[in-house]
């Protein structure tokens, strides 16, 4: 018997640059289960990825719906967007297509925004930065969120991004003392430009953080990058 939309189950899938992460949520997005991963298929395109996520879904469980979190710039399930995958994604529907793979309705949402909504208070100005193969960011007020803001993109400083100052490219290129200085200063930079209540760090590479938090920002789970995604069905 078909569950009502109160008690459907979510499969929540994170694609990544280094992996696709996939766990089943109940109604309320506490998990049902252990969290699934595979590296993410190189080359990144939507056939191998699809085909990644195929296998993830027949080991992770019975669910409902889909969500998706996807790094690039993302409009009603459609991807605009995919630097660090492959050219074939942009303007691909990634939730048509993967609702007809999968026989379940998908929402697919930028990745960065997912783990937001994974990690907000709902209260004021918040940000959540994942640092991970990109530099992802995902701005709220009042638990409201700002769509398509891909601040990793900005420049930052030395005419380079902020993705191209902190993402694992740099942080293997430089190293992590060096990187930490960078990202307290883009933690200083993104404070004064948005005047935060709070700001979250999340992803792969948040636990290489080694110098002290302004009391308004913390580092949260990378999980929330699956856990956020209940939010799509509210």
């Amino acid at each position: 018997m078909a569950r009502s939309k109160s008690t459907a189950h979510t499969l929540a899938i994170d694609i990544g640059g280094s992996g696709i992460k996939a766990m089943v949520l109940d109604h309320k997005g506490h998990p049902l289960g252990d969290r699934l991963r595979v590296q993410t298929p190189q080359p990144p395109t939507p056939e191998s990825v699809l085909g990644a996520i195929a296998d993830l879904a027949k080991q992770a469980g019975a669910f409902d719906r889909v969500s998706v979190g996807f790094p690039g710039v993302v409009r009603q399930g459609i991807v605009y967007t995919a630097i660090n995958l492959h050219p074939d994604w942009v303007e691909f529907d990634l939730a048509s297509t993967l609702s007809e793979s999968l026989a379940k309705p998908v929402r697919v949402a930028n990745d960065a925004d997912i783990q937001g909504f994974g990690a907000i208070s709902g209260q004021g100005v918040e940000l959540a930065i994942t640092l991970g193969t990109g530099f992802g960011t995902a701005l709220f007020v009042e638990g409201k969120l700002v769509p398509n803001l891909e601040g990793g993109h900005h420049p930052f400083r030395k005419k380079q991004t902020y993705e191209e100052q902190l993402g694992r490219a740099a942080l293997e290129k430089v190293g992590t003392k060096k990187w930490n200085k960078r990202l307290k200063k883009a933690i200083v930079q993104l404070q004064h430009l948005f005047n935060t209540d709070h700001l979250y760090l999340g992803g792969g590479e948040a636990k290489k953080v080694d110098f002290e938090l302004p009391k308004n920002v913390s580092i949260v789970p990378n999980i929330n990058g699956l856990l956020g995604g209940i939010a799509l069905w509210k």
